[in-house]
């Protein structure tokens, strides 16, 4: 039986190892060609390239019976980023689906935060993510059909501690998807978000000084990075035709379909407010609904099913 990727081509960034991995040979197992890329730095994006992770996954692909190849370009590079989409459609003839998945950490509290650790992150997850989209959004226009799949993360979603370069990079990702999504409906193409809960390179910098955070960890770790891997694929697919525009969360065996911001209380006064009356009056009103500092653990509080 015909996979439901059968005769797609798909670029999946960041895809030497963890998820993006998983995303590149389920891919591949289900009939499309794929652009392996991965930079092979660090998890901060230092240290010297190396080529053997997007080459060991090729080999898995193609031992296999699939068809991939292997590309080493920066997605926050603009160029390199059209270099990629172009490995595709060189090799391959054309581009059906492009999965936004590379990215970097530099976790830092907020107040020691340099401008570096900001705009490499941003470069890499929210401008990566726009450079790749962008190359490839022509030729999904012209053909009149394509698919996106964005990594976000709750970090932007709901928050987290000393990440405020990801949850803002990935945040940003999800207003980039929302606005791909509504120009390019009329051509046919989709745009999604994915937010993973899974072990990987980047989550295994969660500090572990603390018996909550030794604890945290050793929850992470049960959620396998295969795990995500068929919620991306099927939003790729055909079999997802018309879903676009919205967030999805997977962990362990679990789907969420995530809310989006819509307004929760409103109050309304004849004659305007002042900030006096504001006080006295709307923020008693709404004062139920304001949102606490939460965390994404506090959110998700129960074990990975």
């Amino acid at each position: 039986m015909a996979g439901c990727m059968q005769g797609k081509v798909l670029v999946v960034t960041g895809a030497g190892r963890g998820i993006g991995r998983e995303m590149a040979i389920l891919g591949a197992k289900e009939g499309a060609s794929v652009v392996v890329n991965d930079l092979g730095t660090a998890t901060d994006g230092e240290g010297g390239a190396s080529q053997a992770p997007a080459e060991e996954v090729v080999e898995v692909i193609t031992k296999a019976g699939g068809k991939a190849i292997a590309n080493f370009e920066s997605v926050a590079d603009p160029k390199a980023a059209e270099n990629i989409v172009k490995a595709a459609v060189d090799t391959f003839g054309r581009i059906d689906a492009v999965i936004n998945n590379a990215g970097i950490l530099r976790d830092r509290i907020f107040h020691r935060m340099s401008v570096m650790d900001w705009e490499q992150v941003i470069n890499v997850h929210l401008n990566g993510s726009f450079y790749i989209s962008r190359a490839a959004a022509n030729h999904f226009k012209e053909q009149e059909s394509g698919a996106f799949v964005h990594f976000t993360s709750t970090s932007g979603l709901v928050g987290n501690f000393g990440q405020a370069n990801y949850s803002a990079a990935k945040l940003g990702i999800v207003g980039l998807s929302k606005s791909i999504a509504l120009d390019m409906q009329r051509f046919n193409v989709r745009s999604n978000c994915v937010s993973p809960f899974a072990w990987s390179r980047m989550i295994g910098t969660i500090p572990t000084e603390t018996p909550e955070q030794q604890a945290r960890v050793e929850k992470v770790k049960k959620m396998t990075p295969g795990k995500i891997a068929p919620l991306a694929i099927f939003l790729v697919s055909d079999l997802a035709k018309g879903v676009t525009g919205n967030i999805f969360a997977c962990r362990m065996n679990e789907i969420f379909l995530m809310s989006q911001n819509r307004p929760l209380r409103s109050v309304q006064r004849d004659g305007g407010w002042t900030p006096q009356t504001i006080a006295e009056h709307a923020l008693p009103a709404m004062k139920a609904s304001l949102y606490p500092l939460d965390r994404s653990q506090d959110i998700f509080s129960w074990d990975p099913l």
